[in-house]
């Protein structure tokens, strides 16, 4: 028989499989889309990235905010005024500029950010929070106060314009008082009663200093029994119904006995509390309706019958003794205050005392009030 003939081509072939042997399977990940697989990140990279951009938002939204108060605090009283050339078109048009600066400020260190994180993930938190550490150190100074006060006056308004007045009343009060005479009633008499008045204010979450301002208007500390049947330090008359059995279940007294200082000084405490209270926590109308007391309504009835609606608008109604009562009493708290923290009272018109005992500011008396 004859042989097939085999072609050079065929022939080509089988040695080219011979020599490259059985086909081996294609390793898994060795192809494109295998390369293009990354490991995924540790979950402890990502809580630390959370945690640094946190801290990089919160240092740079304290520096926000402080900027913000003062440069709008100190424009403010630069452009204080109704004429519109003057005043109103300059501040608006200094308001639409800040809002300019932050929107530049942030795209240019969006772009500074990107260039950081490439040196280190740390630096863009450490940079903010260096820059929140200098703000912290320049709301200390006295340069920030001022242009916090304007602030607050812009954004108060008339609430604040209020607050600043009477506060005002207060210090010229102080102004006005014989120093050596108050200074010997803090030293020989109110020493031998400030266990008991410290007890009580810190009992109700009252200002020590307040109560202590208190007492020196109602008797000097000079317990005694007057012709209107007010007794004791605090001189309590009629209280609103509960006190006495409220006091005397945190004192675990069957009877309250007023002639006792250590009572008397809780039942002020309480009575004051109550007519904060009632008075939504406004110092001056809390102290006046301590005054007044419950009797034919209260203070309450009073401002309804008038229309009233604050301290300032119901003291043109009240006879000198009420009227001025809220008064004394914060500037007694104020000579407590300063003989608390100096050891002695300061002359109010003397050199810096003036913005010295401001910044020391009315006991009791807050920002919203």
């Amino acid at each position: 028989m004859t042989k097939p003939v085999q072609t050079k081509a065929a022939g080509a072939k089988g040695i080219k499989k011979a020599a490259a042997g059985p086909k081996q399977k294609k390793k898994q990940g060795t192809g494109k889309k295998g390369r293009g697989k990354s490991t995924p990140k540790p979950i402890g990279q990502y809580r630390l990235r959370i945690v640094l951009v946190l801290l990089e938002a919160a240092g740079f939204s304290a520096v926000a905010i402080a900027g913000t108060i003062v440069v709008l605090g100190y424009s403010a009283n630069r452009f204080s005024g109704t004429r519109f050339f003057a005043s109103l078109l300059p501040f608006a048009g200094l308001v639409v500029g800040l809002i300019v600066l932050s929107a530049v400020l942030i795209l240019g260190w969006w772009r500074i950010r990107k260039w950081l994180l490439t040196r280190s993930i740390l630096l863009p938190a450490l940079i903010s929070l260096c820059f929140a550490l200098m703000v912290g150190y320049g709301v200390r100074q006295e340069q920030f106060r001022q242009g916090f006060d304007n602030f607050r006056t812009l954004i108060g308004g008339r609430q604040e314009d209020r607050r600043i007045t009477l506060a005002h009343q207060v210090y010229a009060a102080y102004r006005r008082y014989d120093r050596p005479q108050v200074q010997k009633m803090i030293v020989d008499r109110a020493q031998a009663y400030a266990p008991f008045l410290k007890e009580a204010a810190q009992a109700y979450g009252i200002d020590e200093n307040l109560l202590q301002g208190l007492a020196a208007a109602e008797t000097s500390f000079f317990p005694v029994e007057s012709k209107d049947g007010g007794v004791g330090l605090f001189q309590i008359t009629l209280v609103p119904e509960g006190i006495f059995d409220s006091v005397g279940k945190r004192l675990a007294v069957d009877k309250i006995s007023l002639t006792d200082p250590r009572q008397n000084a809780f039942v002020a405490a309480a009575v004051l509390k109550y007519y904060l209270a009632q008075m939504n926590d406004d110092l001056f109308l809390g102290l006046l309706a301590y005054n007044i007391g419950p009797a034919n309504g209260g203070l309450k009835f009073i401002m309804r019958q008038y229309g009233a609606t604050n301290f300032v608008t119901i003291q043109p109604y009240l006879q000198q003794l009420p009227r001025d009562y809220p008064i004394r009493v914060l500037s007694y708290a104020l000579a407590f205050r300063l003989w608390q923290q100096d050891g002695k009272l300061l002359a109010y018109e003397e050199g810096q005392n003036a913005q010295y005992i401001q910044k020391i500011g009315i006991p009791g008396l807050h920002s919203d009030h």
